[in-house]
């Protein structure tokens, strides 16, 4: 049987470059597919609790749109950063792409770190998991969010160290480039977050 990587074209990118990385692409698109529906149904929870805030602070009592906006701004700013590491995987300079990835997930902890910070403001405030049906379903969204973050980091930390040590190759590129399919993926349910939960509640 003919090896039907000889029948790319010598402009395709690395990662796919083997018929296991277009594979394992595609089945990644597929894994997001059904992230996609965990965030839809943690977003319906949400919105069915809104406004079940009895008993507790008001999320436009609390909620701080400086402090969001910086961590919006972190968050999306590390997609761009993400995109650039992509762009200088594809002209094979691992020099310039691990750079990008470090800054990008500087940008990903200082997201976490305003995050952690802004929970422990809610808490002391008086808004706990246990306060409403209101904040309950605030935490679950905002903190698996925070949890994919958290696991995306330390994924693509680990994804780095393969690099540095095996180079860039078919196999490293393909998880360089799901990884980071993952990490836009976060950021563009955290455009949701942002719209749906902080501009909502501090209108609503």
């Amino acid at each position: 049987m003919a090896d039907v990587n000889t029948k790319l074209s010598p402009d395709t990118p690395l990662e796919y470059q083997s018929s296991i990385g277009r594979l394992n692409i595609f089945g990644f698109w597929i894994f997001l597919g059904a992230e996609m529906a965990l965030f839809a149904t943690i977003f319906a929870t949400f919105f069915t609790l809104d406004g079940h805030t009895g008993g507790g602070p008001l999320p436009a009592e609390l909620f701080d749109l400086k402090n969001t906006m910086i961590m919006t701004m972190l968050l999306l700013t590390s997609s761009f950063t993400c995109g650039l590491a992509i762009h200088e995987m594809r002209r094979n300079n691992v020099k310039s792409m691990l750079i990008w990835i470090v800054i990008t997930l500087l940008f990903g902890l200082g997201f976490l770190y305003m995050e952690i910070n802004e929970f422990i403001h809610l808490v002391h405030e008086g808004a706990t998991l246990g306060t409403n049906a209101f904040w309950s379903s605030f935490y679950l969204l905002t903190g698996t969010h925070g949890l994919h973050v958290t696991i995306g980091i330390f994924w693509i930390l680990l994804i780095v160290f393969q690099v540095t040590k095996r180079g860039l190759t078919p196999d490293t590129a393909k998880k360089v480039f799901i990884s980071s399919l993952y990490w836009h993926f976060l950021d563009f349910v955290w455009i949701f977050v942002f719209t749906g939960v902080y501009l909502l509640g501090l209108v609503g």
